[in-house]
């Protein structure tokens, strides 16, 4: 009688993690930039009321922190792809976690963009926060880049 034994995941090749390494960066600065578009707007745009909703391309500035929302979003779903082809665990579970936080910071943008609500307004620089320390930390999970990738 033999004893049934888990198989080990493959181990992640360099390509696979440099590409998702590169990615989580990409995704990183494109949040950092998020974020300071939501502050200039927050300190030098018109602010939606609760009797006043503002338009999501109201201003150039929201237009762009909109828009940058919408590519989040995808570079997101692509990275959550990328970690699971490489069956890399630790990946798929920050990438998971990153993508989650996204989409509710884009919920909570749209909430404010109806009515200027200060939770909606705290929500989406919490979960930013967040997910900045999601692809941080892929950063961390996969180490310096091997020199021959």
């Amino acid at each position: 009688m033999s004893i049934p034994t888990a198989e080990k995941p493959p181990a992640l090749s360099a390509k696979a993690a440099n590409r998702i390494r590169m990615a989580s960066f990409g995704a990183l600065t494109m949040l950092v930039l998020q974020f300071v578009l939501g502050t200039a707007y927050s300190l030098y745009g018109t602010a939606p009321t609760s009797s006043k909703s503002v338009g999501m391309f109201s201003s150039p500035l929201l237009a762009v922190h909109v828009i940058l929302g919408i590519l989040l979003v995808i570079a997101a779903i692509m990275l959550v792809v990328r970690a699971i082809q490489a069956r890399h665990r630790p990946t798929i579970a920050t990438t998971s976690a990153g993508l989650l936080v996204i989409l509710g910071a884009f919920g909570a943008g749209s909430s404010f963009a109806q009515d200027g609500s200060d939770g909606a307004s705290l929500g989406m620089a919490l979960l930013t926060a967040v997910a900045m320390l999601c692809y941080a930390a892929n950063l961390v999970i996969l180490g310096k880049p091997d020199a021959s990738s």
